[in-house]
Parts: structure tokens; sequence; C-alpha cells
């Protein structure tokens, strides 16, 4: 397997983090953004949209981070990490698509204005990032992992990177308590690789 990332991708992050949770080995190729290699025909031809992460699987092509962890979940029949029961299934994926859509739209968004100069306007997408931290945290009350039960799932690491990589967007976690036990716990997974941090925002002063 190979994967292609860059280390301040929180999609890279989250796709790299679970394979190393299930013990799995890739290949791990760092795409340079800033000379534009994720544009060019030969990536192009992996994923159309130039985005990262991208798995390779022999002659398998898995493109978006979330795609990425229900393949491998499946490919190696882990259904402690996506559960085969309806229900439960169900609510892994509604917290997939939080992670592409209020965590990618808040705590990334912030993201990106302070780490690779995104042209967003700061104060709407911390606005946003608060919006669902504040979900989030009201989601975690009397549960260990976001679907409840007594393991994660792929639900809880999509969601991991972007929210503990917050501060670096001028979000500010300290009134998360949950969100914060929560992070720990992941954090304290075998397995566990951190993501790359970067000393912007909130995670400048601290």
């Amino acid at each position: 397997m190979k994967l292609y990332t860059h280390p301040l991708s929180g999609h890279s992050h989250r796709a790299a983090l679970f394979l190393a949770l299930v013990g799995v080995d890739a290949d791990i190729v760092n795409v340079d953004l800033a000379a534009g290699e994720h544009k060019s025909e030969e990536f192009l031809a992996l994923n159309r949209f130039g985005q990262l992460p991208v798995l390779v699987d022999g002659d398998t092509v898995i493109a978006d981070s979330n795609a990425i962890l229900t393949y491998v979940a499946k490919k190696f029949g882990r259904n402690d990490w996506l559960p085969e029961a309806p229900a439960a299934a169900a609510a892994v994926q509604r917290w997939l698509s939080v992670a592409a859509g209020q965590i990618a739209f808040g705590p990334a968004a912030a993201r990106l204005i302070t780490v690779f100069g995104a042209g967003y306007n700061a104060e709407e997408v911390i606005a946003r990032a608060h919006a669902v931290l504040a979900v989030i945290e009201e989601e975690l009350d009397g549960k260990n992992w976001i679907i409840g039960g007594g393991q994660p799932t792929i639900a809880d690491v999509a969601l991991y990177s972007y929210i503990a990589r917050a501060p670096e967007g001028n979000v500010d976690l300290s009134a998360y308590p949950r969100v914060n036990a929560w992070l720990e716990q992941i954090e304290a997974l075998s397995g566990f690789v951190s993501f790359q941090q970067t000393e912007v925002g909130l995670a400048k002063a601290a």
C-alpha cells in the first residue's frame, strides 16, 4: 500500500492515523503542495480533484480520507472500527458526514487561514468551529466515544485531527472538557501517531 499525504493535512493525518491504529503498514509518499505536485498529471491520474490523501492498494485507488477509513476497515475485517449493525453503521456515517461538513468548514477552515494563508473570513469560520464543538461536547455527555459503546470507531478518527489542532486556527478548546477528555483517550490508543503541530494561532502562545 502507498498513502499519498502531506504532513500538515488533517485529512492526510486521519488516514495515516487509522492505518497505524489497526497496524497496517503503508509506504508514505509526501506530496509537495507548494510545488504543485498535487496538480501534476501523474497525481491527477490518481485523484482528479487534486486532493490528498490518496491510498493505492495494488490496482485499487481510493481518494478521500473518509473513503480510505471505510476501505481499510472493510478490507481488514475491522468490524470493531466500522460496525455492521444498521443503527451503529448509520451513526458512524452521520459523523463521517460531520467531519466532511461542519468540521471541514469550521475548525479545518480556521486552521487553513493560519497555516496556509487561506482567504476565509476568520470570524465566520471560528464561529462555525465553536458551533460544531458545542454539539460534540453535548454528544459526548456520558460517552467515551462519539457513537457511544465501549470502543472507538472510524467516526472518532475522522473527527480527531482537526479538532486536536483547532487551536492552531485560533479556536479555543478550553470550554469543552468532554472534547478534551475524548482527545486524550484517542491519543492513549495503542498505535496512535500524532498530527504534526504548527506554532500558529493559539498554539503559538501555548
